[in-house]
């Protein structure tokens, strides 16, 4: 099968946690993934044919939330599931990237689950809450609680990408907007609180593994500045994107860069 895509649902401890792995190589891969209004549970192939670069080095995982996301949910959390995931398949010793909330959740597992992380890359995220996302978060919360779904996957396109690039999306917007409404309203509220639980700026020399930090200058949820401390504290590589925003881990230009620090060959 083309990538050896595989898909699967594990029960651990009275979770529920869907994932997605694909690649054939010999060492392990992680992916956290940022807030999303869509579920990993069928995305498999696709994931695999956006990531198909790293597939000859790596088995490359990648972890949903939980089902039934309980109140009171935090990035810790999240941290937590992976774990329990990955001790709950074998893996260990993974090179690790966590993008936007998952880089929230990637900082906690790196820090409370050393030996689970060899490398770790650290995207668009943040180690501490600050005022804009705190606005984002406000924003998208008091949509979801009007029932305005159409208005939610729009404001969380407007903050993920810059106007120039919001652009090009113009035509199919529509058909976006409509694809992009979240199927569980109340757990997708809870999940975006978790966006402002994030408190590891006072923990991050406890990471003791190498660290890349890929930020964006445009980055208009967790701040081109929060990348910026993170790698300062950590002492670590920083590589910021110029015009991407948020979306940045979506581009080429990121993920060579992952490539790169992970150790893939062109």
């Amino acid at each position: 099968m083309l990538y050896n895509v595989k898909e699967d649902t594990l029960d651990i401890g009275g979770m529920s946690i869907d994932y997605a792995a694909f690649g054939s190589g010999e060492e392990v891969m992680v992916m956290i993934p940022g807030l999303s209004l869509k579920r990993v549970k069928g995305t498999g192939f696709t994931l695999a044919v956006m990531y198909r670069q790293f597939t000859k080095k790596f088995r490359v995982y990648i972890f949903d939330r939980r089902k039934m996301i309980p109140e009171n949910y935090t990035a810790e959390d999240i941290a937590d599931e992976v774990a329990a995931a990955m001790n709950a398949l074998g893996l260990e010793n993974a090179c690790v990237i966590g993008v936007s909330q998952g880089g929230m959740a990637a900082q906690y597992l790196a820090i409370k689950h050393p030996e689970l992380v060899k490398k770790l890359v650290l995207g668009v995220t943040l180690s501490r809450t600050n005022d804009v996302v705190r606005g984002a978060v406000d924003e998208w919360l008091g949509l979801a609680e009007k029932g305005d779904l159409d208005g939610l996957v729009i404001s969380s396109m407007k903050y993920n990408y810059p106007p120039e690039r919001l652009e090009k999306f113009k035509l199919i917007m529509p058909a976006l907007v409509k694809a992009g409404h979240p199927k569980d309203v109340e757990s997708f509220a809870r999940m975006t609180k978790a966006c402002l639980t994030c408190e590891t700026y006072d923990r991050l020399d406890e990471i003791k593994c190498p660290v890349l930090v890929i930020g964006d200058k445009q980055d208009r949820i967790a701040t081109p500045e929060a990348s910026k401390e993170i790698a300062e504290k950590l002492g670590c590589e920083l590589y910021m994107t110029e015009a991407y925003g948020h979306g940045a881990y979506e581009q080429a230009e990121f993920n060579d860069k992952v490539a790169e620090f992970f150790g893939v060959e062109k």
